[in-house]
């Protein structure tokens, strides 16, 4: 494993903290939904919100990232269900070890 990020998973990252900025990640899950409103007084649910992509997130043996769209969609799975108190449809519960801060 090299010694520093990869550029593809440097640009993943990247990409994933563009999106959560503008509010457009996770779309069309997150469609309609001002996750905004309700991180903006709690950044520490923003943490968790980039752990959640971290954690998913999967390396092939060059450190490139393999399932991009899937960690997204986690890390949107997990923002509507703290904006809306339940799953969207079709999402697995979340694993302690998917939301852990490390």
């Amino acid at each position: 494993m090299p010694a520093h990020l990869s550029h593809g998973t440097s640009r993943a990252i990247r990409r994933f903290a563009g999106w959560l900025a503008r509010g457009s990640v996770g779309h069309p899950m997150l469609a309609g939904i001002d996750y905004w409103e309700h991180l903006r007084e709690s950044p520490s649910q923003m943490e968790i919100c980039f752990a959640i992509f971290a954690n998913v997130l999967e390396l092939d043996g060059q450190g490139e990232p393999v399932n991009e769209k899937y960690a997204e969609r986690r890390a949107a799975a997990w923002l509507y269900q703290y904006c809306t108190g339940q799953l969207p449809p079709g999402e697995a519960r979340f694993e302690p070890w998917e939301c852990e801060l490390h």
